[in-house]
This record gives structure tokens, C-alpha cells and sequence, in this order.
């Protein structure tokens, strides 16, 4: 997949609906060990997200943290490219965020990895991940790319109870 092209709207000074920038996204990430580039699409901070006329700074540049910031959300695409699996058979670690996450496979195939299975997805396949401990790995022979859309959230304090919280990720540019 080439760098991913971003269209984003915005208004003129009279309330004008306008396109304020097309290009490819400005924030792209490559961990070579991994197999694994992200290209970061957009990002809000807080909830209701404040719309503007124009966004003062570049919001993928805000933080490359996994997580969205609290009460926001994130979008970035990740190709996971085949030939990248350690030992146990995965591309990433097993971790967990305090998110809703949607996976949306866009192309090749991703198998997703819990703790106690394993569902491999494909194309046109969409994953609502919420906050489980999981780790990804791409078995196939092409590379895999997914829209990961990441809404922040919080584990009830009945779940909090059940969890092992070490692999809470925090930050750090994992999905």
C-alpha cells in the first residue's frame, strides 16, 4: 500500500465549507523489526470534539501514543507485512488499552490473538476489539493493512477487578 491520501474540510472565515488539505497523511511510522507501519490519519482530544474553522496544530503530530488522548479518538492505518513472527507466532506483544477499538481489514489477512483463541480476518472484515488482551500476527503472504479507529474508554470497576493490568499500554506506538 502506498502512504494512504487524506482529504480534510474545514471552513473559511464566512462559514464557507472548504478543503483545506489533500495529500498523504503528514505522520507515517515504520518499526522494521516488526513488520509494522502506521500511517497516522487524525486524532481529537476530549469529547464532544471541538470542531474549527482550521485546526491550529496538525493533530497527528499532538502524540503518537497508542491510545487517543482522554475522552478522544484516533484513526491510522497499519500494514502488517508477512515474515515478521516471533516465537510464539506473533507480529505484535500481547497488550491492552483502555479503548473501544474498530479494525476494519482493508486488505490481505490478520489473524487477532486472545487469550484463550485465535479468528482470522479478511478483507472487508470489521473487529470491534474492547479492551481485551490481544497481540496480531499476519500468517499470510501479503501484507495486511487495517483502519484502526480508537475511541478512548475505561474498564468498569467490576472488570477492573477481573483483569491482569500489566499489559495496560499506555503509550508507545502499538495499536
Amino acid at each position: 500500500m502506498s502512504t494512504p491520501r487524506r482529504v480534510v474540510t474545514g471552513h473559511t472565515p464566512d462559514g464557507v465549507s472548504v478543503v483545506l488539505s489533500d495529500g498523504p497523511v503528514p505522520v507515517s511510522r515504520e518499526l522494521p523489526d516488526d513488520g509494522v507501519l502506521f500511517h497516522e490519519i487524525w486524532n481529537t482530544e476530549g469529547a464532544p470534539a471541538v470542531v474549527r474553522a482550521v485546526e491550529p496544530d496538525e493533530p497527528t503530530q499532538r502524540t503518537l501514543a497508542v491510545p487517543p488522548p482522554p475522552r478522544g479518538t484516533k484513526i491510522r492505518i497499519n500494514e502488517f507485512a508477512p515474515g515478521h513472527l516471533d516465537e510464539r507466532g506473533l507480529q505484535s506483544p500481547v497488550h491492552r488499552t483502555a479503548t473501544i477499538d474498530y479494525g476494519i481489514v482493508l486488505a490481505g489477512e490478520i489473524t487477532l490473538v486472545l487469550d484463550d483463541s485465535e479468528v482470522t480476518l479478511r478483507a472487508g472484515d470489521v473487529v470491534v476489539q474492547r479492551g481485551t488482551d490481544h497481540a496480531w500476527a499476519n500468517r499470510g503472504t501479503e501484507t495486511a493493512s487495517v483502519a484502526f479507529i480508537l475511541v478512548d474508554g475505561e474498564f468498569d470497576e467490576e472488570l477492573t477487578a477481573t483483569l491482569p493490568l500489566d499489559r495496560l499500554t499506555l503509550g508507545g506506538p502499538r495499536d
